[in-house]
């Protein structure tokens, strides 16, 4: 049997390791902003607009991990 590895080369410089380090944590942060506010805006419907959109309140987590990351839980 066969396997196949993909790995990003090794003579990345400090630099360019601590600048792509430095994107992926600012990408990781603006998804949570996305998380948390798409929480603190559901959170300030009540049960009839939140039913209007066809949710409850124990989907609102699942709903804004969604939209902020994609996942479906």
């Amino acid at each position: 049997m066969a396997y196949a590895a993909h790995s990003k080369s090794i003579d990345l410089s400090f630099g360019t390791r601590l600048r792509e380090i430095r994107e992926q944590a600012t990408e990781a942060f603006k998804a949570y902003r996305i998380y948390r506010k798409t929480v603190a805006e559901l959170n300030e419907l009540g049960p009839r607009e939140l039913n209007d959109l066809g949710l409850n309140q124990s989907m609102i987590r699942r709903v804004a991990l969604e939209a902020a990351y994609g996942k479906n839980v």
